[in-house]
């Protein structure tokens, strides 16, 4: 007679349930186990309950392959769903197996413990609560209180700033000559340099067109002197005298009016494009490419699986409620007719290049720009990312030659590649990985993609978009063909009226490894996230407008808001 010690780990939630009516089998190379009871502890309300349990075999089973776990169909007691975190068996040879589940369980549900693959490429659910329930949204989310933005929105410093550290941080870039179409002259901004100095010496512009599908593409051209400002504000891309260049030197309400309709764009763009298609679109396609190719027991699998949390749930959640026919952002200047092409060109236009932070800060000419705060804290983030990456990468793949030969690592990019970037090799990414190097890079793009990313993205949207007139979804008014004639009067006018679960912070990886090698890498990592966070701290407190989005403490684990 062989036995193997089980130790069962209920969920971290409420309600996980006692172990009464679950019953499981294990299966070897050499066989199957005994079904055998799991006999209840306790009350079903409780949370991350152990419990020891035996299952008996006349024989021993051989490496095990799978642990079968089964709530009783026909049981009398009350049906209530159990969430099972993990089961570690003991084997007669004293060999510790570990079995993932993290999954709800109901009456008759049956799972096989090892992993496997869905059958689709991408996620066709129209209901949330059709996830299963483990991919489902806890609504225990802090909330940052608002800034007093509404004193700030007119101010030229502000809105230079938000290009910087505001909620879309990815559109400004460095030029060394303004486009032909954007006809600046010195002679222009003359009263607005310091003495001795050129625009060409001084600029810094947001001049890609951002806002394709609507009716017009705001360029900006800012100054960058002790601190960023704005220098010239063209709201069409195409020079012409109903076209023209905005200055600070205009009427109040001219320029006001101008700057109101840049952050419109740049509003629309950063929550349709930046957050919603570059986060968590592309959060989607990773998440569905890890469930269908890396299996539970993968050690890519117990790596990404938290940075997958609530993401199907939360994408499941926007397309019932916030984009398409009748939605949230049809009552936007980007109808519903127009929210799909334009996120079709954003995915023409995305690179891998643009998602690896150092990479895109050094393309956007932005390494050397004052007060870039989103920059700071990004490179921290992705470097400290990618220590742990390297770490936990290494321990699995010493070799170069291990990367390539992993199967089912090859398939998981190249279903990345070719049903999430539709194969498109000009966007620069890779189809395989053939070194260790590259994996490392390749992870570290995808957990920093969906956690500081996303955050740099998400979190401050309650600070700075609350207050309608600094980031309105719909303006009344087309933009303005002449200067001289804008009133405080006509703003009102073109202004929209008023009428318009626990937070997992990075670093948090459940019991998915077992080697007590890469849980010190764990927690390593997580010592190094606080550190990074007592900086952001302590420089915060020193600030007037504090940039705390990317303090790891803040930072989601996954995209799941």
């Amino acid at each position: 007679m062989a036995e193997y010690p089980l130790t069962v780990t209920t969920g971290d939630v409420l309600h996980a349930g006692a172990f009464d009516n679950v019953y499981v089998t294990l299966v070897g190379a050499q066989g199957r186990s005994n079904r055998t009871q799991l006999i209840g502890v306790g009350p079903g309300n409780e949370t991350e309950k152990v419990g020891t349990f035996s299952v008996t075999s006349a024989f021993t089973l051989g490496f095990l392959l799978l642990l079968q776990v089964e709530k009783d169909p026909f049981h009398e007691s009350e049906a209530k769903p159990w969430f099972c975190s993990t089961i570690a068996v003991r084997t007669p040879e004293d060999d510790d197996v570990f079995f993932p589940c993290y999954k709800w369980l109901s009456r008759g549900d049956l799972v096989l413990l090892r992993g496997g693959r869905g059958m689709a490429f991408v996620l066709n659910i129209k209901e949330p609560n059709s996830l299963p329930a483990e991919d489902r949204f806890s609504f225990s989310k802090a909330k940052h209180s608002a800034y007093r933005v509404s004193q700030l929105w007119k101010n030229d410093d502000f809105f230079a700033y938000q290009f910087l550290n505001g909620v879309n941080p990815y559109m400004i870039r460095r030029c060394s000559k303004l486009p032909p179409n954007f006809p600046v002259t010195d002679e222009m901004v003359k009263p607005f340099l310091a003495k001795g100095t050129t625009l060409t010496k001084e600029m810094e512009v947001a001049n890609q067109p951002i806002s394709r599908g609507m009716t017009y593409d705001p360029q900006v051209a800012f100054i960058l002197l002790s601190k960023l400002r704005p220098l010239a504000i063209q709201l069409g891309q195409q020079p012409s005298q109903d076209n023209p260049i905005f200055l600070p030197s205009d009427s109040e309400a001219d320029w006001l009016l101008a700057k109101l309709h840049v952050r419109h764009v740049d509003t629309l763009h950063g929550l349709l494009v930046s957050h919603l298609h570059n986060t968590h679109l592309v959060a989607e396609v990773f998440a569905m490419a890890t469930l269908r190719n890396l299996p539970m027991i993968h050690p890519l699998h117990k790596l990404l699986i938290p940075h997958h949390r609530s993401t199907l749930f939360v994408n499941t959640v926007a397309r019932a409620l916030l984009y398409g026919p009748g939605r949230f952002f049809d009552n936007s200047s980007i109808s519903a007719e127009g929210q799909v092409p334009l996120m079709r060109r954003a995915l023409v236009q995305l690179s891998y290049a643009s998602l690896c932070a150092p990479d895109d800060i050094a393309a956007r000419g932005l390494e050397s720009v004052l007060n870039f705060y989103y920059r700071d804290d990004a490179l921290r983030m992705w470097n400290v990312i990618h220590s742990f990456v390297t770490a936990v990468v290494a321990y699995y793949y010493p070799l170069d030659s291990e990367v390539s030969a992993d199967s089912e690592l090859q398939q998981w990019v190249d279903e990345i590649f070719n049903y999430g970037f539709l194969g498109n090799a000009a966007s620069g990414f890779p189809s395989s990985l053939q070194n260790v190097e590259e994996l490392i890079k390749y992870v570290t793009m995808l957990i920093f993609t969906v956690s500081a990313r996303h955050a740099s993205l998400n979190s401050g949207q309650m600070d700075y978009l609350t207050w309608i007139p600094n980031g309105p979804l719909l303006l009344h008014l087309a933009p303005p063909t002449a200067k001289g004639n804008t009133t405080m009067e006509d703003i009102l006018t073109t202004l929209p009226d008023k009428s318009f679960g626990s937070l997992v912070s990075l670093g948090h990886y459940p019991q998915r490894f077992s080697e007590p090698a890469v849980l010190r890498m764990i927690e390593d990592f997580q010592a190094e996230l606080s550190t990074i966070s007592d900086a952001i701290v302590k420089r915060n407190e020193e600030l007037q407008l504090p940039y705390p989005y990317l303090n790891p403490k803040e930072i989601e684990n996954s995209v799941s808001i």
